[in-house]
């Protein structure tokens, strides 16, 4: 018993306390709100069981990443790589499920019960270790073209085939992709090219590849009427999120704004209805002061690769957080991007947590044996 006491000891003397705490806090404030919605019989117990479950077994993946160093993870790319790309491919075939008009899921059916798995989110983290190889073994080749265009395959072929089966999500990838590459030391030259080929493809995109579902999603922000059924949702989030004012009308109260997929997609209107516009604050506040303890512990990472795995589970979690909010809000369409830690939804919580675990892994070996073993760090 007095080593597992010490070895508690151990971790908690050199890992980011705070990045833990904050983590915590926002998954128990998580329970607090799904609850609420559950009491008012906008979601079932068995998705707050979930919830519950897919949080207690995150962490214990995210304390065991921590403990084990970042490069020998990365090392094993070649045994995760394969079984996620399996996983999400298996999507395309009989095995997928379809919700919510995407064929992203995998039905599982393990000790008598069933439930769903969205791989592309265990992709996401798959991405992340090895794009920060790729981007670390070029290292100061980084903008001769050849490599440019590799690294641009590299991104692309998993951007494309997540939007195969979910657009909300592949914009994710490109948002990782896009973080990682900048923060690598990319030439504004190809910035520059990137963002005039982007205006240019814009009138191919809208014409040739988006289809009419999800042209409606962009045309009805600005004009309702021409599909109610299509911003249903967001009318209601807007409905919740007045109706709460600056203190909320009470987690608890049993009396609230019916929004469809509260619990998942939608719950910062229920946030913003039950705790009001301060709680609204709260949370944001909290979640950036998650994004950014992440982008300042990539600032501390001993080596580039270090940093680089930092920088994408940053971008992950900022750029869920920021497209959630305009969806929620009715400045973006509605394109099925959770809110990080907050939403239910044990595929994305259990990967969140594992991008957790990563950056708890870069932090601790990148500081142990800064301090002698009887100090702690500041």
């Amino acid at each position: 018993m007095k080593r597992v006491w010490h070895a508690i000891a151990e971790f908690w003397r050199t890992t980011d306390r705070w990045l833990l705490l904050f983590w915590l806090f926002a998954s128990g404030i998580s329970m607090v709100f799904l609850l609420g919605i559950y009491q008012a019989g906008m979601m079932s117990f068995s998705k707050l069981a979930s919830q519950g479950i897919a949080i207690f077994l995150g962490l214990v993946a995210a304390l065991i990443l921590a403990n084990i160093d970042y490069n020998t993870l990365l090392k094993l790319w070649k045994l995760y790589m394969p079984c996620c790309l399996l996983l999400v491919l298996l999507t395309f075939t009989a095995l997928g499920v379809e919700e919510g008009g995407n064929r992203a899921w995998l039905a599982i059916r393990l000790a008598g019960r069933s439930f769903s798995l969205q791989p592309s989110e265990f992709l996401k983290i798959s991405f992340i270790t090895t794009f920060a190889l790729h981007l670390n073994k070029v290292g100061e080749h980084l903008n001769q073209p050849f490599h440019v265009l590799l690294l641009c395959l590299h991104g692309g072929a998993h951007v494309l085939l997540i939007h195969l089966q979910d657009s909300g999500t592949a914009i994710i990838f490109l948002v990782i992709f896009t973080a990682m590459i900048f923060f690598a030391g990319l030439a504004w030259k190809y910035i520059a090219a990137a963002a005039v080929a982007a205006m240019a493809g814009l009138p191919i995109l809208w014409f040739f590849i988006m289809t009419d579902n999800q042209k409606m999603r962009f045309l009805v922000l600005f004009n309702p009427e021409l599909d109610p059924d299509t911003i249903f949702q967001q009318v209601r989030s807007a409905a919740a999120l007045s109706t709460g004012g600056m203190q909320g009308t009470g987690i608890f109260s049993g009396n609230h704004v019916s929004v469809p997929k509260v619990y998942n997609d939608f719950i910062f209107a229920f946030i913003g209805e039950s705790g009001g516009f301060m709680a609204c604050i709260g949370i944001i506040a909290l979640l950036m002061a998650i994004a950014f303890k992440i982008l300042y512990d990539s600032s501390t990472a001993k080596d580039n690769v270090g940093r680089l795995i930092c920088v994408g589970v940053f971008a992950m979690l900022i750029g869920q957080t920021f497209i959630n909010l305009g969806m929620c809000i009715g400045l973006l369409p509605v394109i099925g991007v959770t809110l990080p830690l907050f939403s239910a939804g044990g595929s994305s919580v259990l990967a969140l947590y594992c991008g957790l675990g990563l950056v708890l892994s870069v932090y601790k070996h990148s500081h142990t044996g800064l301090f002698s073993k009887g100090e702690e760090y500041k």
